[in-house]
């Protein structure tokens, strides 16, 4: 069938990862035959993490760190997420040596998350971070307080922790976002939280909002709105345990009916397109560029 095939020019990999991408594969080009440890998939993309894997980058968990015998001469790749102190420490006991791909735009926030923790905390105050509970950047986050702060997926966990005292409105409170968060989501949080303490009785600071989401994940949110709104079927393309690949894709979903989440080519149906579509293939902050154009191939193929 005749398509018109096109690639959202702004998807695939952001900074962060490409920065951590790069660093592995020069450790593993300079070093053959050594195996780079990543704590935690150094992406969110099954594909890549194939590539990768061919290559001598090997994943682990926090558990197998303990497995590992210490004085250790392995090297441990610290992934764009970021990881709480804790870790670092751990490491260091095991005689790792460490390569820190902790995102810049992650460590800004960490850094900002702990100055408003001091300023917060001799008063009695509260962190909050709009994020995914469990997330290993979210994780990362908490660690910088100790895990002394509330941390909110949604409006209904809002709603939630404000009735049930978990977040109080008469102490200062200060509301950071993980960087991969949607910036609509975001402010839908910060305004019900804004509402709860002009209705309640409200510290006299009131409440600090940050804006912590990453420019280039928050611009790509308009961008990719307009691009699936032009289309007539949306291909997006991410791995299945991809948090930012959720988000776009619900984006894309909410402005074109016709959008349909894969993996990867094989995954590909004939049945959603119709001769003359134009179709855009976009994808996640995870999503490789090569996959991109491996899905436009094949479609163009159909």
């Amino acid at each position: 069938m005749s398509l018109q095939v096109e690639i959202e020019r702004h998807s695939g990999f952001c900074g962060g990862v490409i920065r951590a991408i790069g660093r592995a594969e020069k450790f593993l080009q300079e070093h053959p035959g050594q195996t780079l440890y990543s704590l935690g998939d150094i992406v969110h993309n099954e594909a890549e993490l194939r590539r990768l894997g061919e290559k001598g980058l090997v994943t682990i968990g926090k558990k197998d760190l303990a497995d590992i015998p210490s004085p250790s001469s392995e090297t441990l790749l610290i992934r764009a997420h970021g990881e709480p102190p804790e870790t670092y420490s751990l490491a260091s006991r095991l005689g790792l040596t460490v390569i820190d791909c902790t995102c810049p735009v992650v460590l800004r926030l960490q850094k900002s998350i702990r100055e408003a923790y001091e300023r917060v905390k001799p008063a009695g105050g509260q962190i909050i971070i709009f994020g995914k509970v469990g997330h290993a950047e979210v994780l990362g986050l908490l660690g910088q307080v100790g895990g002394d702060a509330v941390v909110i997926e949604d409006l209904r966990m809002l709603r939630s922790a404000l009735g049930d005292g978990s977040i109080q409105t008469g102490r200062p409170l200060e509301i950071f976002s993980q960087t991969t968060k949607s910036p609509v989501e975001y402010s839908e949080i910060c305004k019900e939280l804004s509402a709860a303490l002009r209705q309640g009785e409200a510290f006299a600071g009131g409440l600090k909002v940050h804006d912590t989401i990453c420019s280039q994940v928050a611009s790509r949110h308009e961008e990719l709105a307009e691009f699936a709104a032009r289309h007539d079927v949306i291909v997006f393309v991410s791995g299945v345990s991809s948090s930012n690949g959720k988000v776009l894709c619900e984006l894309c979903q909410s402005r074109n009916p016709r959008t349909h989440h894969i993996s990867g080519p094989s995954e590909l149906s004939a049945e959603w397109f119709s001769a003359g579509d134009k179709v855009g293939i976009c994808g996640a902050t995870s999503t490789p560029g090569w996959l991109l154009r491996q899905v436009a191939d094949a479609i163009s193929c159909l």
